[in-house]
């Protein structure tokens, strides 16, 4: 049966514009850093990518002792539709030079050296994420997207 509503319980609009503010704030706080956190993970594939790339470049020199400027030759490939670097060593390239970015001239090949160089725009800013490694596996982030 129902009363006359005195003694049915709830929350006053007071009381939920609160829960609302509080949630508010929080998401205000934690979004932000969640996509930080995002970009940063999206660099694994750089990361990941130019390792293997050091990886096929010292099976070739063992074989030939000398590095290669062709991704063919060393077996690296770039696949799939979500790729988001654009790999370049010598006169080779993979994958599709992301919009705002250009084409870098820290690649280089020679019989007893290499750097290999991975770019990309993964937050969609002006600043373009620029990877690097070399034939004694130095990896450096040369221009750091995520912290601009």
């Amino acid at each position: 049966m129902r009363g006359n509503g005195r003694h049915q319980r709830g929350f006053s609009l007071t009381e939920l514009m609160i829960v609302v503010a509080i949630i508010g704030i929080l998401a205000a706080i934690a979004i932000p850093n969640f996509l930080k956190y995002q970009a940063r993970a999206k660099q694994a594939e750089a990361k990941n990518n130019l390792v293997a790339i050091h990886a096929g470049e010292l099976a070739y020199f063992a074989e030939n002792n000398k590095y290669s400027d062709d991704f063919n030759a060393i077996g690296f490939g770039v696949t799939g539709s979500s790729q988001r670097y654009y790999y370049e060593l010598g006169k080779s390239s993979a994958g599709t030079l992301p919009s705002g970015c250009t084409a870098s001239n820290l690649d280089k090949v020679s019989d007893n050296a290499f750097t290999a160089v991975a770019i990309a725009n993964i937050d969609n800013d002006a600043t373009c994420d620029v990877w690097s490694i070399n034939e004694k596996k130095t990896l450096m982030n040369v221009t750091n997207d995520v912290a601009s």
